[in-house]
């Protein structure tokens, strides 16, 4: 029975290793994650960049936004970012980190680079092709599509899956004051007269009362 709990606790731990191992190496890319990301939205993108040399360390990365009308970077001690606009249109077309002299994300370990940014197109997916540059000077473009039949290419581009917008999602920039002006514009200048005129009318019934109650004090006191 010992023996048999030893060799399902071996097999276990190899199996978990293996597991270990392979999570590992498809973790090994540029990725992008944004839970609950919608169509249209405004979210806060988080570039995920491991450095994948032994012997150099990650000081620099560019990232292929699909035209955004807004594009904020995170401050990251050590790092400069920098978004990049179209003349023309003035829509965000990329956003560069660059780490200072002597900063770098360090072999076995990994970055997050973080950008809110929008609004995300109206697609299923979006995808965000990455540089990635390596203190000796050696470029990763992260910018292979995945295959049809699914099989996943050496240097992936980062992709992110968008779910439709609801009509609350919708609604949620500037929704409630639009109904709230729309409601404003509704009241027209009847309602305000009415209004005027029961709250006089109010006045006029209060100050009534006041000397009723007045005049009762008067003769009971004579």
């Amino acid at each position: 029975m010992k023996v048999f709990s030893r060799r399902a606790l071996c097999a276990g731990s190899m199996i978990g290793a293996l597991a270990l191992a392979g999570s590992g190496l498809a973790a090994a890319h540029v990725t992008v994650s944004a839970p609950g990301a919608t169509q249209g939205g405004y979210e806060v993108l988080t570039f995920r960049v491991p450095t994948e040399s032994d012997t150099a360390g990650t000081t620099g990365l560019t990232v292929t936004l699909p035209g955004l009308r807004s594009a904020r970077t995170e401050p990251m001690p050590g790092w400069h970012s920098a978004v990049t606009k179209d003349p023309e249109s003035a829509l965000a077309t990329s956003v560069t980190w660059t780490a200072d002299p002597g900063v770098e994300v360090g072999p076995g370990q990994f970055g997050e680079f973080r950008v809110s940014a929008g609004p995300l197109p109206d697609s299923a997916t979006v995808v965000f092709p990455a540089v990635q540059t390596y203190s000796d000077g050696s470029v990763v473009e992260w910018d292979q599509q995945r295959a049809a039949d699914g099989t996943e290419p050496e240097h992936p581009a980062p992709s992110l899956t968008l779910e439709p917008a609801s009509a609350e999602s919708s609604h949620a920039h500037g929704g409630q004051s639009a109904t709230a002006d729309t409601e404003a514009d509704d009241a027209g200048p009847g309602d305000d007269s009415v209004a005027r005129w029961l709250g006089g009318a109010g006045l006029v019934l209060g100050a009534l009362a006041l000397a009723l109650a007045l005049g009762n004090i008067v003769r009971r006191r004579s």
